[in-house]
C-alpha cells in the first residue's frame, strides 16, 4: 500500500519465499533491471533473503534488480551477510515510511543505504581490514593523498550518508558530476563501492 501510493513507484511481483523470489525474477527478466529494486526479507522459508539475494545476482549479473534488504532482526551477521551477497541496501523493518521511501529512491539511483544502528558496527568490523592499496600504516604514505580537494569534499559527504542528489545541491554540481567524482574515488582508492568509500573516510579520519 505505502509503495504503491507513491506516483514513481509501483509493485510489479510479490513472492512467498526466497525460492519463489529467486523463479519470480526470472519470469519478469524482461520488465525488471537494474533500476529496479526488490525489497528481500531474510528469515523465508524454502531459501532465506541472504541466499535468494545471492542466487539473484548470480544469475542476472549487472542486469539484476538492485536489492533492498528488510528485517526485523539488528544482528551483525545479517548486515553482513546481506552485503556481501551483493545487497545494496539493509533496513529495519521498523524504519519511517519517509526513510523506506527514501531507501528505495536511492537504492534505485545506485546508492547504497544502511540502517544507522548497523552502520557504526560495520565501520567497527571492517574499517581496520579494509584494502586500500600501498602501505596505510602509521609510517606509510597518505591514501588520500592521491585525491582532489573536490573528490574530498565528495568523500566527507558520502562518509555523512547523502546521496548524489544531495551531494550535488550541497556543493553546487550536477548530479552527473558527482557520479564522475565517485567514479574517481573509486578508482584511486581501490574501493569496491560506495559502502568501501564510507569505512576508508572514517579510517582516515575525515569524520569526528
Amino acid at each position: 500500500m505505502l509503495i504503491d501510493a507513491q506516483p514513481d513507484m509501483q509493485v510489479v511481483g510479490e513472492a512467498a519465499d526466497g525460492g519463489a523470489a529467486v523463479d519470480l525474477i526470472e519470469r519478469l527478466a524482461d520488465r525488471v533491471g537494474p533500476g529496479d529494486v526488490i525489497l528481500m526479507d531474510v528469515r523465508m522459508p524454502v531459501l532465506d533473503g541472504v541466499a535468494a539475494t545471492r542466487a539473484i545476482r548470480a544469475r542476472r549479473g549487472p542486469a539484476s534488480p538492485q536489492v533492498l534488504v528488510l528485517t526485523t532482526f539488528d544482528l551483525d551477521e545479517y548486515v553482513h551477510a546481506a552485503l556481501h551477497a551483493g545487497a545494496s541496501g539493509f533496513l529495519l523493518k521498523d524504519a519511517r515510511p519517509e526513510d523506506l521511501l527514501g531507501a528505495v529512491r536511492a537504492v534505485a539511483r545506485g546508492d547504497a543505504v544502511v540502517a544507522p544502528s548497523a552502520t557504526r558496527r560495520l565501520l567497527d568490523a571492517f574499517a581496520g581490514r579494509l584494502p586500500v592499496g600501498g602501505d596505510t600504516g602509521p609510517s606509510g604514505p597518505d591514501p588520500l593523498a592521491a585525491l582532489t580537494d573536490r573528490e574530498r569534499e565528495v568523500l566527507v559527504e558520502i562518509a555523512r550518508g547523502a546521496t548524489n542528489a544531495e551531494i550535488a545541491a550541497t556543493l553546487y554540481m550536477a548530479e552527473g558530476t558527482v557520479k564522475t567524482h565517485i567514479g574517481r574515488l573509486l578508482t584511486k582508492l581501490e574501493a569496491r563501492d560506495r559502502v568501501a568509500l564510507v569505512l576508508v573516510a572514517h579510517r582516515a579520519g575525515l569524520l569526528t
